[in-house]
């Protein structure tokens, strides 16, 4: 099947509509469309097909209590880089949604995966991390296309979490994913529309 207009029309408003989400509802997401969700990162690119992607669904209450806690501690040290005006403007900001968000996800990069036999990465072994940010790309695109909105919750420190989660020494923490419903939609970014940083263009030079 060729690609056409219509395919990048389609692309395009899940691009502009595929935002951080921090305001979600609690309604509950369908096993079926998790499924999805899950089967759609089988297409993401990674460095010599390693795939080194390890995904955990967090349901564990207690778990899930240790993660804010986590985020509320980092999120106070990270307060105090800032001063004045800034400070209060950061200190005003819903910076995560871990409480409402119904499906926590705990992205893992495997930094020593059998898959690829080492393909691609013996230069620039951070490629295996990359690939897990592609496959959490899909995953957020994937999400937008049913109308699910994903916040990617990076105020955490890792050392911790990967203790708290008892994972093989060789796995890293990528990203931290609340994923629901939003109680709000906007095709601009919160941190724009709050005043902290308006978008700017990708610098692209020719050289």
């Amino acid at each position: 099947m060729e690609m056409g207009q219509h395919h990048w029309d389609a692309l395009q408003d899940v691009m502009e509509w595929r935002r951080d989400v921090r305001h979600f509802k609690t309604d509950p997401i369908a096993p079926d469309v998790l499924d999805q969700l899950r089967r759609a990162m089988d297409f993401a690119p990674a460095v010599g097909n390693a795939r080194p992607w390890r995904v955990m669904q967090v349901e564990d209450a207690e778990l899930r209590a240790e993660m804010v806690s986590n985020f509320e501690a980092a999120n106070a040290e990270a307060a105090t880089q800032y001063d004045g005006e800034k400070a209060a403007k950061y200190t005003a900001l819903k910076l995560s949604g871990m409480v409402e968000a119904p499906v926590h996800l705990a992205v893992w990069t495997d930094t020593a995966p059998v898959e690829g036999a080492g393909l691609g990465r013996q230069t620039m072994p951070e490629m295996l991390a990359y690939s897990t940010v592609t496959a959490i790309h899909t995953l957020w695109l994937a999400a937008r296309a049913h109308n699910i909105g994903v916040g990617w919750v990076s105020i955490l420190d890792p050392a911790p979490v990967k203790a708290l989660f008892d994972v093989p020494e060789n796995w890293d923490l990528t990203g931290y994913l609340c994923l629901g419903y939003p109680a709000e939609t906007s095709d601009t970014p919160l941190l724009h529309r709050n005043g902290w940083q308006e978008n700017t263009a990708t610098y692209w030079e020719i050289v």
